[in-house]
């Protein structure tokens, strides 16, 4: 290409085009565009200068140029209409629209220069242009990806350690409003509060290097705090030095180790104060770790006695295969209830016992809980009770009929919900009992009775809804464990 004009020598062109990134184009005071580099019309998507126009009017016909917030610019604020003016100005960013469309198809970068004759007046006026498309472009796409991040962030200008951007994810950890966060300094709203290591942070922040996951408080706008992990990752922004940072909440584990530690807490004074032998041992080799006062009382060993032992070292229980019942009781379904056991204490003495064990968690490890109940003389007392009852049973013709019943109802206590003792019976139901007792059949307890087969098929049914049974041996059964039969009441 060549440049016809008098007052450019060959030094001022190798000034002009010493860069060639970057495009050129020159215009003469009388807003006529003389001359543009290859750089510049790749940068407007042609191959001619006369493509950009010949002056500046027919420039701005064929190419609109707007801010990046999309304003449109008006005569007189296009880039060549202020370097005509004698306007200087450098890194004016604009996005360039060809005629006939609607999207940026360029993003310029633009910068003035003044070439001035031997006497200093201006000229050839000089835009330099850079293409910063994909730089925008990339900044677009960091933008889009930082605001859907659903990971907490914010960004912090270093050089006044104020934030510059935040997104949602932030705004919904902390509470914060955005107008309350941006402009704010790192030390209006401290993300490093109370943080691990926090000469670290401060000293990687100045250095403008990457800080390290810790842990920190957040405070909250409405007075409450955070727990987090916070990392700082440097970033540029609009040419500046910024630190990303990015946050996980931590809040729910803080709880939950809470929740946990009460839990445990209430668990070991439950287990302290229980009235019922227990202890508590590891799962795999069942080393007594802990056991409460009852256990000591049931076993004669004391807690400095069994801390640590196994208990098959203790020897606990009479029969040396239950542990191993036990433990493949535990492999299949991780707990069992009321296993009758014969425990041994250490002096030696049996006595009869109820086991259960459960698989429980415990300080991040998985325990067993034993639990011993002591039924050795409430099974004395049962047998001692059964014994009378049985001989009382033998001959009951003597005995009071409502002693008998009531015995007869603890010797059976699995049987109707609520015991039906014979006093809730009518007369002619006591009759028809004891002749059923008797062994007669319906037609001659009908004519005993002087009743009709209907009348007494009734009257044995109501027998049979009062005292719980379906068939005629169950209630025999059932009567003659109550006395009968009785003597007929005399009519």
């Amino acid at each position: 290409m060549s440049i016809d004009h008098p007052s450019i020598d060959l030094p001022q062109l190798r000034h002009i085009i010493s860069g060639l990134r970057e495009g050129v184009i020159l215009v003469d005071t009388a807003q006529r565009i003389r001359w543009a580099n290859d750089a510049a019309l790749r940068m407007h998507g042609v191959e001619a200068v006369t493509d950009l126009g010949k002056d500046v009017d027919a420039y701005r016909e064929r190419f609109q140029l707007r801010y990046r917030n999309n304003h449109r610019l008006d005569r007189g604020d296009y880039p060549l209409d202020r370097v005509l003016a004698g306007e200087a100005f450098d890194e004016v960013v604009v996005e360039v629209v060809p005629a006939g469309s609607e999207d940026a198809r360029w993003i310029h970068e633009v910068r003035s220069l003044v070439i001035g004759d031997e006497q200093g007046r201006p000229d050839l006026l000089v835009l330099v242009i850079q293409d910063v498309s994909l730089r925008f472009e990339a900044e677009q796409r960091f933008e889009r990806t930082f605001n859907v991040n659903p990971a907490p962030a914010v960004i912090l200008r270093l050089s006044d350690q104020r934030y510059v951007k935040v997104n949602q994810g932030f705004l919904d950890l902390t509470g914060y409003q955005r107008d309350e966060v941006l402009g704010r300094s790192l030390y209006d709203i401290d993300v490093l509060k109370d943080a691990a290591d926090l000469d670290t942070a401060k000293e990687r922040i100045r250095e403008g290097r990457t800080v390290p996951q810790m842990q920190a408080d957040l405070d909250l706008p409405d007075g409450g705090r955070k727990l987090v992990i916070v990392a700082g990752q440097p970033v540029e922004l609009d040419d500046e030095p910024c630190m990303l940072f990015s946050f996980a909440d931590l809040e729910p584990r803080r709880q939950a180790e809470n929740e946990l530690r009460h839990s445990e807490e209430r668990f070991v004074t439950t287990f302290r104060l229980a009235p019922v032998a227990m202890a508590i041992t590891t799962r795999d080799d069942l080393a007594v770790c802990d056991t409460n006062d009852a256990f000591h009382q049931l076993s004669g060993w004391s807690s400095d006695e069994t801390m640590g032992q196994r208990m098959a070292a203790l020897r606990l229980f009479e029969d040396g295969g239950f542990l191993k019942q036990a433990c493949e009781m535990l492999a299949e379904r991780s707990d069992f209830r009321s296993l009758d056991a014969r425990v041994r204490t250490k002096e030696g003495a049996i006595t009869d016992c109820l086991v259960s064990a459960a698989a429980i968690p415990l300080r991040r490890d998985t325990c067993i809980l034993w639990v011993v109940q002591d039924i050795h003389a409430r099974r004395h007392n049962e047998l001692e009770l059964i014994g009378a009852i049985e001989a009382v049973m033998q001959d009951t013709n003597w005995f009071s009929r409502s002693v008998v019943e009531k015995l007869a109802n603890l010797r059976n206590p699995h049987g109707t919900a609520r015991p039906v003792e014979t006093s809730e019976l009518t007369r002619r139901e006591k009759e028809v009992l004891s002749l059923l007792c008797e062994g007669g059949d319906d037609a001659t307890i009908a004519r005993e009775l002087g009743v009709s087969r209907n009348t007494l098929r009734n009257h044995v049914a109501r027998v049979y809804a009062k005292i719980g049974v379906n068939r005629r041996a169950q209630a025999i059964l059932w009567a003659r464990e109550r006395g009968y039969p009785l003597q007929r009441p005399i009519k």
